[in-house]
């Protein structure tokens, strides 16, 4: 299943991400998010839902309002706002469709402490 195609309704989106239909709605008033839709139904993708699963927890588990979110997001990325986990980000739709982030990371292994080193 493809991460990018609209799957979802508002009320199947909402139900999964267990939130009212209007807080899915507040959100897109905020302009933060944008489904796709097709006269006055709204589509929601597994990117969309993943994405509102981090702006929940933006809101909810660190305590930025909407409207800091918004404005958060126009100098910096979402992964910075919530010191993201390096693992959780490499699972993330939203941080690999970022165009600052290269589409192949490698992993930099720092180099091995020498001890014979004189302080």
């Amino acid at each position: 299943m493809k991460e990018n195609k609209a799957l979802f309704t508002i009320g199947t989106a909402a139900e999964m991400l267990g939130v009212h239909p209007r807080t899915l709605r507040n959100y897109e008033d905020a302009g933060l998010i944008s489904p796709a839709r097709k006269g006055s139904w709204r589509y929601y993708t597994l990117r969309d839902i993943q994405w509102i699963e981090c702006l929940r927890e933006m809101v909810h588990e660190h305590g930025l309002s909407i409207n800091s979110v918004k404005k958060l997001l126009k100098y910096t990325p979402c992964w910075n706002l919530i010191d993201c986990p390096f693992e959780k980000r490499r699972r993330c739709s939203a941080f690999f469709s970022n165009t600052l982030v290269p589409k192949k990371i490698t992993r930099i292994v720092p180099p091995p402490m020498n001890d014979d080193i004189a302080a």
